[in-house]
């Protein structure tokens, strides 16, 4: 099985899925080899890629709270947290990192459910990504409700000091990562990693670990790279997600997924 992050990974800076890693992708789906999307966008961010492909992907979203279907635009399985854990998590918060805004991504059963409201954020919370499709709502009604992700938005914070503030005390009571350095991180339930997320697919398709080819180049894709036979991190990763990995490719803008794929199928 080959498992691939999105963002920074897969794509290039336009947001498009070159016409090199398309190949590469149908060299490896005719050759019967599972193609799973692990990302950190919810489901409903996962429609242009799915056109991109000109294939429908499992996909692994929200960090790996998330299993959905693009296929049939089901959501199979997901995990959040409580909103006693996220009340106690925005407390918590915004002592530690003064002037921060929260957001909270939730899930219904398919992508554009419109019976859940899916992404809201506080009046103070402040955009990391272009291309915001948030429902603004009071700051107590972004934690009334169970949630797949927390944001965390700290417009002048680096998201890596964040962590670092934050992590020790949050404990084990719940997983925090980021995806991108902008002042941004997200927690999820205790426990719910790409990885996690990724484990699932895996013993639903019955692929061994050991079988499993990665790619990221984020802090959240570190444990996905680690759990993975072979975790390949691209030239523009992180630091954290290169030192997880087996190896490094070349950029997203440089086809990097395409010239490991290449390898095996072309």
């Amino acid at each position: 099985m080959v498992a691939s992050d999105v963002d920074g990974t897969l794509i290039d800076h336009d947001e498009r899925v070159t016409a090199r890693t398309k190949a590469a992708v149908d060299a490896l789906i005719a050759d019967g080899v599972p193609f799973v999307l692990a990302t950190g966008r919810p489901p409903r961010w996962i429609d242009p890629v799915v056109d991109g492909l000109g294939y429908a992907p499992l996909c692994v979203c929200g960090n790996g709270a998330v299993i959905y279907d693009s296929a049939t635009d089901s959501v199979l399985a997901s995990r959040t947290l409580d909103v006693d854990t996220l009340s106690w998590i925005a407390d918590l918060a915004e002592s530690v990192l003064p002037g921060c805004g929260l957001a909270a991504e939730r899930v219904g059963a398919s992508a554009h459910d419109a019976v859940t409201p899916q992404f809201v954020s506080s009046p103070q919370y402040e955009h990391a990504w272009l291309n915001p499709d948030d429902t603004m709502v009071a700051r107590h009604e972004v934690i009334d409700s169970p949630a797949i992700k927390m944001l965390i938005r700290h417009r002048d914070m680096r998201s890596g000091d964040m962590r670092t503030k934050l992590a020790p005390l949050i404990g084990d009571r719940a997983d925090i990562t980021y995806s991108t350095d902008h002042g941004l991180i997200e927690i999820s339930a205790p426990g719910v990693t790409k990885a996690s997320g990724l484990a699932i697919v895996a013993q639903r398709l019955g692929v061994e670990h050991s079988a499993i080819i990665a790619f990221g180049d984020m802090p959240n894709d570190v444990p996905m790279l680690g759990m993975a036979g072979h975790g390949v991190a691209m030239a523009n990763a992180h630091p954290e997600a290169i030192a997880a990995a087996d190896e490094v490719t070349g950029t997203n803008v440089n086809d990097g997924v395409a010239q490991i794929l290449e390898r095996w199928w072309s």
